[in-house]
């Protein structure tokens, strides 16, 4: 997105300070975009639209000068209760005045900025990367280097090389001794005076001679010939690029009521844009399970009404084998998200928490467990929180530093996209994964 100002500048603002002024409304629109993501559906999640920003937020700070300079001297309006020297105490909460709104509710003009869909989505999904995308295979030509690879005699003629093609000349020039236009002239001139001054003479008519001579020379030998002609050679080889294969993997048992369900789509809704936005090479393996799991389709992933009983580790198996028949680990970039609410039976915990230890982790780049629910309302705190279940303690006791593992809660739809950007913010390479 580029934001164009087009005011004149004002006497006593630099360009650095209108430079800061662009970077700050392209951050406020940016974080505009974040807001208003949280109170769209679904299938409104990458559209374009128009955001608002507040006007007081965009406005330039400047210096200038007082009307006098130095101290002034103000004369206010009097009033029966104070004078000179009084200490007046602060109002109490709520009793200070403050200006009044209008009546139909609006205040200040904001500034609006009409958005593209290409636009809206740069800015929605900047600063987001798969973690650890390391392994990189040469896959034919869909990926191309292009590098310089000498020169060549034919070719377009926006590949010409100017600077070769006229060496070529000059020295094809040289070698057959094209007559220079500078001596050439300086002859005539030499002519025109010897004719001035003597008439006929045999010096006269040599310098004729040599004159047709070097004429003949000059249109015999052109100042470029097709010879010279020299074009830049490009060389195309295929480029290593890494593949990534995402699994998502998502808990429709029954104790995932409506809201649940949304958090969950809501996050893999986010997650299969970034993708697909984002990286070409990448597959996208969608699961959904209750006791037991399958792969489905994307249509069926986001909208089929299956239910029943819950068994994580189905999942986790489901993932494996799907890995080991089309994903080797050693050419392919492992990636997982699970979304559940973590009621799972505890008979089956400990063996998705084997499952993840000794299979998934080790082949996997990155793994992230979201917590979906609704929270319970804590009476002391006044906020909702949802109590760990079963199985985020026993995803805990994974956690290692460096471990490719991050957990997350989410309660309320307006917390997926923070946690969303958690999940897959750019880290710096030397940052742990936590």
């Amino acid at each position: 997105m580029h934001i164009i100002d087009r005011r004149p500048d004002p006497g006593g603002k630099s360009l650095a300070n209108r430079q800061r002024f662009m970077r700050r409304a392209r951050a406020l629109v940016k974080q505009a975009v974040r807001e208003a993501s949280g109170s769209r559906k679904i299938r409104e999640i990458d559209g374009g639209g128009a955001v608002t920003i507040p006007a007081d937020d965009v406005h330039e700070p400047s210096f200038h000068a007082g009307r006098d300079g130095g101290m002034r001297d103000y004369v206010l309006p009097g009033n029966k209760k104070f004078v000179s020297g009084d200490r007046i105490e602060r109002p109490k909460q709520g009793a200070g005045s403050g200006s009044e709104g209008s009546a139909d509710g609006e205040g200040e003009d904001n500034f609006r900025f009409v958005l593209s869909r290409d636009e809206f989505l740069d800015l929605f999904l900047e600063d987001l990367e798969l973690p650890n995308l390391a392994k990189r295979q040469v896959m034919g030509d869909s990926a191309e280097k292009r590098h310089p690879a000498g020169f060549k005699t034919s070719g377009s003629p926006a590949s010409l090389s100017v600077g070769r093609t006229m060496r070529r000349s000059l020295s094809r020039r040289i070698a057959l001794r094209r007559p220079n236009p500078v001596e050439l002239e300086e002859m005539r001139r030499e002519l025109l005076d010897l004719e001035a001054k003597f008439g006929e003479s045999e010096r006269i008519a040599a310098l004729k001679a040599e004159i047709e001579r070097q004429e003949r020379r000059a249109k015999v030998i052109p100042f470029i010939d097709p010879v010279d002609l020299r074009y830049r050679r490009i060389e195309v080889t295929p480029e290593p690029i890494a593949r990534a294969a995402m699994f998502c993997l998502m808990d429709v048992s029954a104790s995932m009521d409506e809201q649940m369900k949304d958090l969950a789509k809501r996050f893999f809704s986010l997650l299969y844009l970034f993708l697909t936005r984002r990286y070409k090479q990448v597959e996208i393996v969608f699961i959904r399970h209750t006791h037991e799991a399958k792969e489905v389709d994307e249509e069926t992933f986001f909208h089929s009404r299956e239910s029943g009983g819950t068994v994580i580790s189905s999942a986790l198996i489901e993932m494996a084998k799907i890995a080991k028949l089309r994903f080797p680990a050693d050419e392919w970039n492992i990636y997982a998200a699970q979304a559940s609410d973590g009621d799972n039976l505890s008979s089956d915990n400990a063996r998705s928490v084997a499952l993840l230890r000794e299979t998934i982790l080790p082949m996997a780049q990155y793994y992230a467990y979201l917590q979906v629910g609704r929270g319970e309302f804590d009476r002391e705190d006044g906020v909702f929180a949802r109590q760990e279940t079963t199985l985020w303690r026993a995803y805990q006791e994974l956690i290692r530093p460096n471990l490719p593992m991050a957990m997350r809660k989410v309660n309320d739809r307006r917390d997926i996209y923070p946690v969303f950007r958690e999940l897959f913010e750019r880290r710096d390479e030397t940052a742990e994964t936590s």
